[in-house]
């Protein structure tokens, strides 16, 4: 395996020696879809919560938690989910709201579409869903020489995939990918920040989230990581701090108070 960051957490290998089919996914953000398949949540008119169906389009799924809960003028701790999904891409999963229905209802967010089932007395947290179905296009297939692969011959080579693991692994079992994006596909600090976490080192886990530097960063967030190596945490980090780097500011903002 060439890829430098699949290197750098630990993927050394497939399950299946085929040279695939090449191509891109994710090319558009309409290209990856994921459906939450949910744990049933009992509906009652008389129920605490708000549960609603809420599909989200190119949004982070933490990101999307603090920009409800700021609209709804409630705590970021009262929205409540099974679980995170990918940012570029088409997602719907439910979520449980302590907040009115009609105010849910009302939130208005770009590229976000909310469906209000009900009410309910009961909390959804990490891992209350039964699975994800995805829907993935793969674009500009190819052979390993580079030359164009017909849909076909994608296809063909994908059903020879499947039935070599199904040698190998058994009928309807199909190995578990956790690939770069579980890690950080531009900078993939998640595996360094937790061998810190195991070993209890709290300091080095928040600095190496802070500082460490991404291969595929932009080159305001490269800035940002040297100047917090070279000259360590101070006020004017937040008067750089690009907007879009909320966990760092909020990490910096609690190191200064």
């Amino acid at each position: 395996m060439s890829d430098p960051i699949a290197q750098a957490i630990g993927l050394q290998g497939y399950a299946t020696e085929h040279k695939g089919v090449g191509g891109i996914i994710k090319s558009r953000v309409t290209d990856f879809r994921v459906e939450e398949i949910a744990t049933p949540v009992h509906l009652d008119n008389r129920g605490r919560f708000t549960v609603a169906k809420i599909t989200l389009t190119n949004w982070e799924t933490n990101r999307f938690c603090n920009q409800l809960s700021a609209k709804l003028r409630i705590p970021r701790n009262r929205v409540f989910f099974a679980g995170t999904k990918d940012k570029r891409a088409v997602t719907s999963q439910l979520f449980v709201i302590d907040a009115p229905m009609n105010k849910v209802a009302g939130v208005e967010l770009p590229d976000v579409e909310i469906e209000v089932l009900g009410r309910t007395h009961q909390k959804i947290g990490f891992g209350n869903h039964r699975g994800n179905r995805f829907t993935i296009v793969v674009r500009g297939c190819c052979h390993p020489d580079g030359t164009p692969m017909t849909n076909d011959e994608a296809m063909a080579e994908v059903h020879r995939i499947q039935d070599d693991m199904e040698a190998g692994l058994g009928g309807q079992r199909f190995p578990n990918w956790i690939g770069p994006q579980r890690f950080g596909s531009g900078r993939p600090v998640t595996p360094r920040v937790g061998r810190h976490v195991v070993n209890e080192d709290w300091e080095q886990a928040v600095m190496t989230y802070l500082s460490m530097e991404g291969t595929n960063e932009e080159d305001e967030a490269r800035a940002i990581r040297q100047q917090i190596r070279e000259q360590g945490i101070d006020e004017s980090l937040l008067e750089t701090l690009p907007r879009w780097m909320g966990f760092e500011r909020r990490m910096i903002e609690h190191l200064l108070s």
